[in-house]
């Protein structure tokens, strides 16, 4: 939906206009498909941070855990440098697992988080608890583990 995809990439870049972003960080996959484009209405660079084995360079790695088990995230050892202001965004915010990789990837690298965005946030999960440290935005916040699909 044209107007549905506008809002989600305008509320985002909207809320972090302010924190001076210098670079986008999206995780595989669906933090692809909003983060390049709330890179280019920032004016700002787009990172990605990919499953084990798919970046051609020297990676960092971050292995988290999530509500079934672990999975791991790398980045490209040159995505970000030191002092650059990151916005870490994904789709989802659930047990906070992904983002909280991200986070971590982003600050081993000398980065500084400048603000975690999400378009959905299920707010029955612990997810902002464990991102309590940094600036969180939600576009949409279901509290209710009876949302229908």
């Amino acid at each position: 939906d044209p107007a549905g995809l506008a809002a989600c990439v305008d509320g985002i870049s909207e809320w972090a206009r302010a924190r001076e972003v210098d670079m986008v960080l999206g995780a595989e996959a669906r933090g692809f498909i909003l983060g390049g484009a709330i890179a280019r209405n920032l004016g700002a660079g787009f990172a990605c941070a990919r499953k084990p084995g798919k970046l051609p360079y020297e990676v960092v790695r971050r292995e988290y855990d999530l509500e079934y088990g672990t999975d791991t995230l790398e980045l490209h050892r040159d995505a970000i440098r030191p002092g650059q202001r990151v916005l870490v965004h994904d789709d989802l915010l659930a047990t906070g697992g992904t983002a909280a990789a991200k986070c971590q990837l982003v600050e081993e690298l000398g980065g500084v988080v400048a603000g975690v965005a999400f378009v959905v946030e299920l707010t029955f999960l612990p997810g902002r608890d464990r991102l309590r440290q940094y600036d969180v935005l939600s576009l949409v916040a279901y509290d209710s583990e009876d949302v229908e699909a």
